[in-house]
Order: structure tokens, then sequence, then C-alpha cells
């Protein structure tokens, strides 16, 4: 079975919480889903599953194919999953090159829907000869009547893509619809009601972090982990915006301060440059460049192996992306290094504002079995808390704490959890040493039901899964998660942990 259907049923989990007036339409989805087994194979039957891709492009068009076989119809590319897609997304990105010639690299995901579906398209089937075909799918073949659902995904179409050229085998003329002319009514309402298409728009921001005398502030990203970008790379700090950021300003200035614990003073923006997503699509970064001369030593690194101070003449001798590299090296020609001390700060982090501080949010499993809780021994080489016992635990990313709590649940440990099956125990607010890292909500949430197995599934950062009697503790454990499970044992509601100012 292909890795993309394991995915389905936690991304038509968020797709039913932003939708939940689908939830009754969506339920033999849902059914087919928790069954065992390809739900595209012989056994799955009434079922099928396809992705497809709702390209747009600046004018706020979707485009649409005519294949000869489909007698007419206009059909936008996809079809069913193959053993190969690693995603759900993939399938639908395949069948755009396949179909169109269109690489990933000329398609960009869309801020307001990002790898999620738009719309899961719902029609009946009726049996068909091998030559026939519906307005939602590809020729159907000779199968029974069946129910099919569509994962529908957006993707903004780069405006330097080359110019539409049907492929040689199946080639097909095409058509852009204006989203109220869009065959399906689902689809059609969602893009008419959203923002997509127009200009592209980043979602991500970075940092060029330099002393002002030729030195750049770079990360040393963590090696073996083929799903995040650049792995075992040397980059720049920097991540996705979040609901709460107004403004890519505030995203860089909270991702600095969750990743380092640092504060730069005078943030500028400099440029916005593409770089290739782990998806293979464009993703446009809006750069920020300010100035910082404290010890890399002296940050608290959550994420990653480093933080050091690198000199252009080592760039070509680094594990770093080309266009890092071509960046950073132009970034140094028009910048050349003064030979003074920059006034932003003095070494170490900057000093904090007095008024308001951005907080970082930890969402946690909370389960409880027979009067035992799960617990993970993280790996010694985690950024945080080694060879220490600890709960499910996250960061909040562009999602809601609950979304992030069954995200979370199912990449670490295999477990799949229902928003609605979970509820806020416990809170703990703390902020720990070293100084100045950022202070931080810990939200504890209980499930009252999950299906699965704890399994490891990210054996770098987790050694085993153990169910331990809620009044024996293994020892060591993070102190704050033994105040949280002894708070939410005893009916406590809030903890105050460690305070460093």
């Amino acid at each position: 079975m292909s890795p993309a259907f394991t995915r389905l049923r936690p991304l038509l989990a968020a797709y039913l919480d932003r939708n939940p007036g689908e939830r009754s339409t969506l339920a033999g989805l849902s059914a087919a889903l928790e069954a065992e087994g390809d739900p595209n194979g012989p056994a799955a039957l009434p079922w099928h599953i396809t992705c497809s891709a709702v390209v747009i492009d600046r004018h706020q068009r979707v485009l649409h194919l005519r294949p000869e076989e489909s007698g007419g119809l206009l059909l936008r590319p996809g079809g069913p999953v193959e053993a190969a897609d690693d995603t759900p997304l993939a399938t639908a990105l395949r069948k755009v090159e396949e179909e169109t010639g269109i690489a990933a690299s000329f398609l960009v995901l869309t801020p307001e829907f990002r790898d999620g579906p738009i719309d899961v398209g719902v029609h009946d089937v009726v049996p068909q000869p091998v030559e026939g075909g519906t307005a939602e799918t590809e020729p159907v073949e000779n199968r029974p009547g069946h129910r099919h659902y569509d994962f529908r995904f957006v993707l903004r179409l780069a405006d330097d893509a080359p110019h539409l050229a049907p492929r040689a085998e199946g080639g097909a003329d095409t058509a852009w619809l204006p989203f109220e002319e869009v065959p399906s009514p689902t689809l059609s309402a969602k893009l008419t009601a959203s923002a997509a298409g127009g200009a592209i728009v980043p979602v991500n921001a970075s940092a060029v972090v330099h002393d002002g005398r030729g030195r750049y502030l770079l990360h040393l990203r963590d090696a073996n982990k083929p799903w995040i970008w650049e792995p075992g790379c040397w980059s720049l700090l920097g991540g996705g915006r979040e609901p709460q950021d107004r403004t890519l300003r505030d995203t860089i200035v909270r991702e600095l301060s969750e990743e380092a614990g640092l504060t730069v003073a005078g943030l500028e923006p400099y440029a916005v440059e593409n770089v290739t997503g782990t998806d293979g699509t464009r993703v446009p970064i809006q750069l920020f460049t300010g100035l910082w001369s404290g010890d890399p030593n002296r940050l608290r690194l959550t994420e990653g192996v480093m933080l050091a101070w690198v000199t252009p003449e080592k760039f070509p001798h680094m594990t770093m992306l080309g266009t890092t590299r071509a960046l950073l090296e132009r970034h140094a020609a028009e910048h050349p290094a003064s030979g003074e001390e920059p006034s932003a700060d003095g070494p170490g982090p900057a000093a904090e504002p007095s008024g308001r501080l951005l907080h970082v949010v930890g969402v946690h499993l909370y389960l409880e079995r027979d009067d035992r809780v799960l617990l993970g021994l993280r790996h010694p080489d985690s950024a945080y808390a080694g060879r220490t016992w600890h709960v499910l635990a996250g960061h909040c990313e562009a999602e809601t704490a609950t979304e992030c709590l069954v995200r979370e649940a199912y990449e670490e440990a295999g477990l799949v959890i229902d928003p609605a099956d979970v509820e806020l125990v416990h809170t703990v607010h703390l902020r720990e040493r070293p100084a100045p890292s950022p202070p931080r909500l810990q939200l504890f949430f209980r499930a009252r039901r999950w299906e699965g197995t704890p399994e490891l599934r990210e054996p770098d950062k987790c050694l085993a899964w153990q169910w331990w009697n809620a009044e024996d503790l293994p020892e060591p454990i993070v102190p704050y998660a033994r105040a949280a499970i002894e708070g939410i044992r005893a009916g406590r509601t809030y903890t105050e942990g460690e305070w460093v100012r």
C-alpha cells in the first residue's frame, strides 16, 4: 500500500475540523479509511479515492483538460494514488506533470490551504465500459458501481511557468475556467469564497543575521531526516507564518526566539527568494537582514545541531544548498565588512523589551490506561531533555492546538485521535534556563479515545514508549511534565513552573 494512504486519515480529520458540516457526507470515506488494507483495492469496493490538482493562474482561473477519451468533458489533472506516492499531494503533483508537462517547481502552495485539500468531492459512479468516463475522473475501469472521493489540492501556477504543451501520450486540449464556471459546485463555491489566486505571497520568513564584519550566523540542521527541509545542511534560521503573526516580520521575530532564544534588533526586509520544498513545489521566502554580534554558544538551540559564525570563504566547503550560498555571497558583496563593532547588540542574546514577550506554545498528550500514563524516553542527542522521560509533545505550527496534538500523535507514535475526543486538562506557564529563553505555555490534553498502539515513528527523537504507574513515575522525567501529571490527577488545571527573568 502506498505511504500516501496512511496520510489520508489525518488529512481528512483536519479537513472535517475546517468543514464540520460535511461529516455526514464523508462518513463513508471515514469508514473506508478506518478499514485495513488498500482503500483503492478490489476488496475496498464500493469506494474509490483519487487526488486532483486545482491549478490556478494569477487571473483566478482554474486549469482544465479535455482528453479525447472524455467525450468532450472538462477534467482537472488527477488520478488514483500509486505505490511510489509519498503523500496525497504528491499524487496530484505527479498527475499535473504527466498530463500537462508542468513540473512541481512551477507550482506554489497557497497560504490558505497549504498541503491540505480545499475540497473533498463525492459522487457515485455507475458501471461503465472501459471507454466510458465521468466529469470528475479519468475514464473509469470496467468495475462495478462505486462511490468516488476526490481530494482536491490548490496550487498556484508561477508566472514564469512554461506555456502549456500537452504530452504526446494522452494529449489534451486545455481550458482556463473562472472560479464560478468550475463544473464541481462544491469546489466552485469554495474557490469563490477563498482568496486563492492573484499575486503569489510568501508565507515563510528567514533571517540573514551578520555581525557587520563579514561573519554570518548559520544553522546546521539535523541530518538523516528526509522529511525536513535541507536535512544536514547549513542554513538560515526561519520558518512558516502562523495564525497569530500579523506580518512576516512577526514570523521571523517569533522564529528566532523559538529556535534560538535570539532577538535581533533592526530587522529589515532584504529580498524574496524562491527555494524548492520537500514536496518539489516552489516556496517563496521573505528574507530579512539584521546585525548581531553575540556568542552562538550562549543561545538555547531548540532545533537542529548547532549555530556558528561563518565567513564567506568557507561557504564552498560546507554542505549548503546552492541557492543559500548564492544568496549569502550576494549579501556579502553588497555589504562589505566594516571592521567596526555593530551597535545592534552586545555579546550574547539581545536585551529584551520590558513589555510584551512572544510565548512558545507547546502541546502535550496525556494518555492514561489502567492508572498508567504513556511516556517516551527522549533520544540522548535531543536538543532538549536527552535521556529523559516525557509525554508526547510538540510545538504548534500554522495550526490550532488540537490540530497540532492530532498531528504530533500520529507523526511520533502512529496514534490516531479525533479532535472531538480530547479535552484541555492542564496548563503550565514557565520560563526555563538558560535565560533569556522564551516563555512557554505548555498545554496538556487528555484523549478519551484513540486508535493504535504506540510505535517508534521517530527513533531519532524517542527511544521507547512505555506505560508507567502514575503513582510511581520514572526518573529522570521532565520536571514540568511531572508537575502536570500530578496536577491532573489532583484535579488542578494550572501550574506555574520555573520562571527565569
